[in-house]
């Protein structure tokens, strides 16, 4: 979960990166929790938290919401690494899944 004291990212960056996959990718948001989060029976998932280590999903499974925590490949402390992060685990979910990934200029 989410450590607050200890995170390099302010709750205003948080809310934004939030805002912005829940609104504009909550698709890619499930493809990472069933991939990455080893949740494959997720029905929903979007984005509750992150922090330097990973990110957090809340995540409909059976039925009921859990979390979902998702581990960056590295340890993040800038705003600009959590896009490159983020898609990257996008693209990951997708090799994963088999699902071919959309191009650029469509999200």
């Amino acid at each position: 979960m989410t450590d607050q004291s200890t995170n390099p990212f302010s709750q205003q960056v948080i809310d934004a990166v939030a805002a912005h996959m829940n609104l504009d990718h909550p698709e890619d948001s499930l493809l990472i929790v069933r991939s990455l989060g080893g949740r494959p029976d997720a029905t929903a998932a979007t984005v509750s938290g992150l922090d330097g280590a990973g990110i957090d999903f809340a995540a409909t499974v059976d039925g009921a919401s859990r979390i979902v925590r998702v581990p960056w490949s590295t340890p993040l402390t800038e705003r600009p690494q959590i896009r490159v992060e983020v898609t990257r685990m996008y693209h990951d979910a997708c090799a994963m899944l088999g699902v071919p990934p959309r191009q650029a200029e469509e999200h």
